[in-house]
This record gives C-alpha cells, sequence and structure tokens, in this order.
C-alpha cells in the first residue's frame, strides 16, 4: 500500500471505532483520541458552548486539566480570537480553519487572548460542526511552537469533518430523550428557528402575537427550558432538521 492509502486506511479505521463506540459520549470519546492520532498535537477537546448565558454544555479534553480552565478570561478577550469569531458564525455544512488563517503565532503572542487563555498553544486547528444560533460545537486541537498545521493535516480534517459530523448526530440521537411538543408548538419553534420574531411568526401561522406567546410559553415548561435559543436547541440540534 502507498503512503497515501495506509493513511486514509487510518481514518476509516477512526472513524469505524467511534461508530461501534457506544459507552455514552456525545460525540463517543474514542472519536477526539482517534482523531489526535490522525493530527498529532499536545492536547485535543470537544466543547459545546452557548453563547448568550456563557455556559458550556459539553465537554471532552484528551488531558485532564489542572484545575480550572480560564473561562473568565476567554469571555474577556473572546473578541481578539479571530478563529472563533469564524466558528460562531453560522453555518450549514462543517467547516475546518486554524488560527494561522487569521493570525500568525507572533501576532497572537502579542495579545491578552493568548498570555491569559491560550498559552502555551498559538496554533489551534478546528473542526467547527453546525448547531443552533448562538452556540459553538467544536473539536479543537492545541499545538506548541511556531509552524501551523499542515495542508496534509488540514486536508485530512477536512475530509473527515463531514463523517464527524454524522458520528455526532448519531450520538446525539441515542441519548437524547423524545421532545414531546404540540404540531403548533413545533411550527412556532420553527419560525424561531429561522430568525422570525414574534410578530413575524404571528403572520407567518395566521394567529395572534399573544397566541404565539403562549405557544412559546408551554413549549418551554415541556423542554424544561427559559429561552428561545435553549428551546430551538433542544428541538433543532441539527440544522437541516428546521
Amino acid at each position: 500500500m502507498t503512503t497515501a492509502e495506509v493513511h486514509m486506511r487510518r481514518m476509516a479505521d477512526v472513524l469505524e471505532e467511534a461508530r461501534r463506540d457506544l459507552s455514552g459520549g456525545i460525540p463517543p470519546k474514542s472519536l477526539l483520541l482517534g482523531l489526535q492520532r490522525l493530527v498529532p498535537c499536545d492536547d485535543a477537546s470537544f466543547c459545546e458552548l452557548d453563547i448568550p448565558t456563557r455556559r458550556e454544555l459539553n465537554s471532552q479534553e484528551t488531558i485532564e486539566e489542572d484545575g480550572g480552565c480560564g473561562m473568565d478570561a476567554y469571555w474577556r478577550w473572546r473578541h481578539q480570537h479571530l478563529q472563533c469569531l469564524q466558528v460562531c458564525r453560522p453555518h450549514d455544512v462543517p467547516e475546518t480553519t486554524q488560527m494561522a488563517d487569521f493570525l500568525s503565532a507572533r501576532e497572537l503572542r502579542n495579545l491578552p487572548i493568548y498570555t491569559d487563555f491560550l498559552a502555551p498553544h498559538p496554533n489551534i486547528a478546528d473542526i467547527a460542526l453546525p448547531t443552533a444560533p448562538n452556540r459553538t460545537r467544536v473539536f479543537q486541537f492545541f499545538r506548541t511552537g511556531s509552524k501551523p498545521f499542515t495542508a496534509h493535516e488540514m486536508t485530512t480534517l477536512e475530509l473527515l469533518a463531514p463523517h464527524v459530523y454524522e458520528i455526532y448526530k448519531e450520538a446525539a440521537r441515542r441519548h437524547r430523550p423524545p421532545v414531546r411538543l404540540t404540531p403548533r408548538e413545533f411550527d412556532v419553534l420553527r419560525c424561531v428557528a429561522r430568525g422570525l420574531d414574534t410578530p413575524q411568526i404571528a403572520e407567518q401561522l395566521s394567529v395572534s402575537p399573544s397566541t404565539v406567546r403562549k405557544h412559546l410559553e408551554n413549549a418551554f415548561g415541556r423542554l424544561g427550558v427559559s429561552s428561545r435559543t435553549a428551546a430551538v436547541a433542544r428541538v433543532f440540534p441539527d440544522p437541516e432538521m428546521v
């Protein structure tokens, strides 16, 4: 087998191992470990964040943290994390980027986001998965040194990204409790997911704004959430379901 064929075989093996992993993680923990083997790095993580509430909804890491992870510094300097801001933009398909697409290692080291949060890893590659508005769902690969991830490594992540997304969705479906809403409550939340406000939803569904608000109130109670963003993320975790 050629070197390229061997690498493709390793990629397929990582995906197959993750598909068979029923241990309960979302995504399966074996997926993160397998990706780290394919794209060697000092640390790899998976994280889901809710931006408005600054909550960490889900996280995995290949090495244990030694205390707090400095999220206060992240939120303070997040506007300097250009890669993260790109990840937060709405997208319908998985996207791969690395820090070097936005800033050189030298430029990054001069910023507080690096000294207070990212150090000693100036190089970060990621696979950002689609998610609900105002949320992020991303695999990240951290590396010390000044050299960015190679074109071959980024191509590897790009090729894997759609398969990684499917594995994530499969794991989420296995562990997600069923959603029980009335058809009208579903209709209202579909409109919310598409960015419509209350008057627009009322016009779309030919009901009054107060009826829309009542449907939302009932849906929040059934779902155990308190915001439109959380309701949409609960009912439509994948954009294509809207």
